[in-house]
């Protein structure tokens, strides 16, 4: 299956250049779970799972905390996650997610964003036809866990593909890991189900996977990142998926 185009931990890091860029952006997504389902992770899925993602990289417990007690806190700002859908040079497509108290301010952000680098702006949802919207689940691989017998349990929470993989790490070294592929339907079920089993994940999320994705020469590939080095200076940016293989 075709994962959506996304930088791995030490291409972002290197990317944003420090962390004062990312914390902010995870701890967005923290506070609007927090506000959503309230500020305990055991009874707040969304929140859990984004505690968790916020600790795979890096993201000091100080600035959780923070990011939760911002939820509950009378000048809490009215944060909305939009996704905006767009098309660039070479057949590229987007989506854009983002996290935002200012949706005027966001929009005409990447709208600017998308023109000065010859790329447009689309109806939202207009890609969806293009794309497959999946859970998406990883964790570290480990001989204690058999895949094959984890795949037969997982079929019936609405698993629908699970994947080795190999983890870029900071230091240089490659790990590997296990990708599960589920329907967007089925993030709670398969959640809870690796929960069940004691599986510590790395990474939970909805994913917009390319149903055919294509595939750039190395002069083509620099505009697209361009483009997307762009989008993801702008703090409301949340994630960005592509058609790219």
């Amino acid at each position: 299956m075709g994962r959506a185009f996304e930088y791995r931990k030490a291409a972002k890091m290197k990317r944003w250049g420090n962390m004062s860029r990312i914390f902010p952006k995870l701890g967005k997504i923290i506070t609007i779970a927090a506000k959503d389902g309230g500020t305990d992770p055991e009874m707040n899925p969304k929140l859990r799972t984004a505690i968790i993602n916020a600790k795979s990289q890096n993201v000091p417990k100080d600035i959780i905390d923070n990011a939760i007690k911002r939820a509950s806190g009378k000048d809490a700002a009215d944060i909305k996650e939009i996704r905006y859908d767009a098309k660039a040079s070479h057949g590229v497509q987007f989506i854009i997610e983002t996290a935002t108290d200012n949706q005027t301010r966001t929009v005409a952000n990447i709208k600017a964003i998308l023109v000065r680098n010859k790329a447009e702006l689309l109806t939202s949802g207009s890609l969806n036809f293009m794309f497959s919207h999946k859970s998406v689940f990883v964790f570290d691989k480990k001989e204690s866990i058999d895949l094959e017998e984890l795949e037969l349990e997982l079929i019936d929470f609405g698993l629908e593909e699970i994947e080795e993989d190999i983890e870029a790490q900071e230091d240089g070294e490659d790990k590997p890991i296990v990708r599960l592929y589920g329907d967007y339907t089925a993030f709670g079920e398969l959640g809870h189900a690796l929960e069940e089993k004691k599986i510590e994940l790395k990474k939970a999320s909805l994913e917009w996977i390319p149903n055919m994705p294509i595939e750039l020469s190395d002069e083509h590939m620099q505009d697209i990142e361009t483009l997307i080095e762009k989008l993801e200076d702008d703090e409301d940016v949340q994630v960005i998926y592509t058609n790219l293989a």
